[in-house]
């Protein structure tokens, strides 16, 4: 569910770039605030190709890239990073598939959203929001866990997976990934039953786990601006930062190990944990992190 609609109180600030504020004529004292929501904790399929032409188009820039690699131009790709990523790129419908998963994620979504909200008696469900610490991600969409809302008598009789978030429900259909970014983390019983609903959609192959090919989300927008800057490069002019590609730091959560923003794929899918650079000083005193070999030699 892309957009929702909530009410704010009067005095509380609801800053978005993406809000829309109009004013309620059933009730003059009352804003309503329409807004983008991105399910928080997790990452969906992109669908920024917007069209089979446009998502063509990725295809043969994903290729092109991978036959750079391959080349070895001096493009910022680590070796190991490079073959991990280079089977997926060489497809020749990275792209397409990408954007395939991404339209039939926002199906899912929508016939999901329709058949929770729907009441035994043909009445909609309201629904339920809870914002993360930091409300607002970068592109000013509301982070929030979203849910049909239930009463207290309703939730009296239902288990925890019973009463699922939209987010969830994404997951265990294999249409998310978990997408944890240090400091703004579930609480233990919510990411238990994230990671458990993860391993078993993987496991069954469902959703994107269909196709071994599949580049993450997180991935398939790292590729993009990767292109960019490789289409630079090849071009003979190179962009001042070759490395902004990937900038989030990865730390594996059993090992408690931090590793570069390279050597994300040497942990494993549901031990990752996101940092932002700006972060990685405050959560290796709080966290107990210690440097992986590979990142001490780049320091």
């Amino acid at each position: 569910m892309s957009e929702t609609m909530a009410r704010s109180s009067p005095g509380i600030p609801l800053v978005s770039r993406t809000a829309r504020v109009v004013w309620d004529t059933a009730a003059d004292s009352d804003l309503t605030v329409r807004t983008s929501v991105r399910l928080l904790y997790v990452d969906v399929p992109e669908v920024t190709a917007c069209t089979v032409g446009g998502a063509r188009r990725i295809d043969e820039r994903f290729a092109r890239l991978a036959r750079w690699i391959e080349q070895g131009p001096g493009l910022p790709a680590i070796r190991r990073l490079a073959e991990y990523l280079l089977p997926k790129l060489g497809t020749g419908r990275a792209g397409t598939l990408h954007f395939e998963q991404g339209r039939a994620a926002a199906a899912f979504t929508h016939a999901n959203a329709a058949a929770r909200l729907s009441r035994p008696d043909g009445t909609e469900r309201p629904l339920f929001l809870r914002t993360a610490g930091t409300p607002f991600d970068r592109r000013g969409r509301l982070w929030a866990y979203v849910a049909p809302y239930y009463t207290a008598a309703e939730r009296c009789g239902m288990t925890r997976a019973q009463r699922s978030t939209f987010n969830l429900d994404m997951v265990r259909a294999g249409w998310a990934v978990p997408f944890l970014v240090y400091p703004d983390l579930p609480a233990t019983p919510d990411l238990a039953l994230l990671l458990e609903e993860t391993a078993l959609a993987r496991a069954a192959g469902r959703g994107i786990w269909a196709d071994p090919h599949t580049l993450l989300p997180f991935e398939y927008r790292a590729v993009e601006r990767l292109c960019t800057i490789a289409e630079k490069t090849v071009a003979g002019d190179p962009p001042p930062d070759p490395d902004a590609w990937q900038v989030l730091y990865c730390a594996d959560r059993r090992t408690r190990v931090l590793h570069g923003p390279f050597d994300y794929v040497e942990v494993p899918l549901l031990d990752r944990l996101w940092l932002r650079p700006a972060d990685v000083t405050e959560a290796l005193g709080r966290l107990k992190l210690s440097f992986s070999p590979r990142l001490l030699d780049t320091h």
